[in-house]
């Protein structure tokens, strides 16, 4: 019994396992800290970005504090293992390539100003607002698909980060948070032109007026920034004419999350007016004829 006891205590005073448990002991205290914290940042009284941002800030400190223990603690023997681990170092770097890219997606990302959350962008092919930007990946709830619009459909999607390095990325509201749109009316030959054109602009006035002021502002800041020429943010009509009909088309900037609902909301507003018009102005349609040619049939003998 005395030489289990004593082999059990020269088993606790190894400097080895002594450092393990000091290490165990760490995480644990470390593990109870954070969760406190996390804690503490729930409640109505923060805005929900800012507790975001804090619990992503909280997890990296425990990430790094974790790190620093274990290199602390362990220092000693990491001084004769340096060849050892730098072979081992170099097997995991080949086995972990797309782990080791996307943490330098996340780098870039993160100081490059791809794009930061609550943007809506598309990654590698999937189109979507940005609701988490973690160390691996990206994640995205997603627009469009089998829904029509720009409208959720409901699915999250996880992006490795490596992506930033092989593809383009899409940003939808970066330093521009408009987009343009179109709306097109066919119009019959013989209408009035001018009265057409003049209820459209009316119109866009009504509705997407109160976007030039701030698109305006935020397109010169465009062109202070980068090497883009002045553009013409302020509802514009342009005409075409085809064989069956005169198209004209409204186009105007919209901000990008509202981009479908205000669209309509023009549509709408467009045909009530194209309305009251008494037949001065009537939407057309095209119109296709069909021949069909009969063979005669040759003469019975």
């Amino acid at each position: 019994m005395d030489m289990d006891l004593k082999t059990v205590g020269d088993w606790f005073l190894n400097p080895l396992v002594a450092r393990i448990l000091i290490v165990l002991a760490g995480l644990v205290v470390l593990r109870m800290v954070l969760k406190f914290m996390h804690r503490k940042l729930e409640g109505p009284s923060r805005p929900p970005e800012l507790r975001y941002r804090l619990h992503r800030l909280i997890k990296a400190s425990g990430y790094l504090a974790a790190a620093a223990l274990l290199i602390g603690v362990f220092s000693k023997y990491l001084e004769h293992w340096t060849v050892a681990l730098g072979v081992v170092g170099a097997g995991v770097a080949v086995a972990l390539q797309e782990v080791i890219t996307s943490i330098a997606g996340w780098v870039a990302i993160s100081f490059g100003g791809f794009f930061t959350l609550g943007d809506r962008v598309q990654l590698g092919g999937i189109t979507g607002d940005v609701i988490d930007i973690g160390i691996l990946r990206t994640t995205v709830m997603e627009l469009g698909q089998w829904v029509k619009g720009d409208q959720y459909n409901g699915r999250i999607v996880r992006i490795a980060n490596s992506f930033i390095f092989k593809e383009p990325v899409y940003n939808y509201s970066g330093d521009f948070p408009f987009v343009w749109d179109e709306v097109m009316v066919p119009i019959h030959y013989g209408n009035d032109a001018e009265l057409a054109r003049e209820i459209m602009l009316r119109v866009a006035d009504e509705v997407v007026g109160e976007y030039v002021p701030l698109a305006e502002q935020r397109w010169q800041a465009m062109t202070r920034k980068f090497m883009i020429d002045n553009a013409m943010v302020k509802p514009m009509v342009l005409m075409a004419v085809t064989d069956n009909y005169m198209e004209f088309t409204l186009r105007y900037v919209v901000e990008y999350k509202i981009r479908r609902l205000v669209k309509s909301k023009v549509t709408s507003r467009l045909l009530e007016e194209i309305d009251k018009t008494a037949g001065k102005v009537t939407i057309s349609s095209s119109t296709s004829e069909v021949t069909v040619i009969q063979q005669q049939q040759p003469p019975q003998p």
